[in-house]
């Protein structure tokens, strides 16, 4: 950030009186600008024994596998969220069941929100963030082509909790690897 989006003066990167962390501040008008991590919802669809998959149309991650998920907007909840960009990218309704993830991916300052889902109708398409649609028996899932970490980690305790038979709440925090 380079500019106050209150008053457009220069900002400067400092820690503000009061605070603990360095955050751009506006020595013109005061106005201190907080980044915070941005919430990322989505779904584990099932239709049967089979689970829906979105292959990526959008960087990052071009032609990868991914859960339908994204970026959660103001003025809805975590459930609606995940139907919504499960409806953008798969044109599939969902009913939003219990909560399954959640996984601070600390380094792309976000936190993933995944939750189990049922596929209402058995409809679903291709949206405008997805280049193929489709729904994967568990052994057929492209397990080498999973789009992030988060899904696999989402993808995995969800087939392992429906094999054990109970349905649990997995927290995480992913870490980016470290160069060797």
């Amino acid at each position: 950030m380079k500019f106050c989006s209150a008053c457009g003066q220069p900002v400067e990167f400092r820690i503000p009186e009061g605070d603990t962390l360095p955050r751009h501040v506006c020595p013109a008008c005061g106005t201190v600008h907080y980044v915070n991590p941005r919430i990322v919802v989505g779904c584990v669809p099932e239709a049967g024994s089979r689970i829906l998959l979105c292959r990526r149309a959008i960087d990052p991650r071009y032609g990868y596998w991914t859960l339908p998920a994204g970026f959660m907007e103001n003025g809805e909840t975590l459930a609606q969220g995940a139907a919504r960009e499960t409806q953008e990218e798969a044109l599939a309704q969902v009913e939003v069941r219990d909560l399954l993830a959640i996984v601070d991916v600390t380094h792309a300052r976000q936190v993933h929100m995944m939750f189990r889902a049922t596929l209402l109708d058995g409809r679903y398409g291709v949206g405008h963030e997805s280049l193929e649609v489709e729904l994967f028996e568990p052994p057929d899932i492209p397990w080498d082509q999973i789009a992030f970490p988060s899904v696999r980690f989402a993808l995995e305790r969800f087939l392992a909790d429906r094999e054990a038979g109970v349905e649990r709440l997995h927290v995480t925090t992913l870490t980016r690897p470290v160069a060797q």
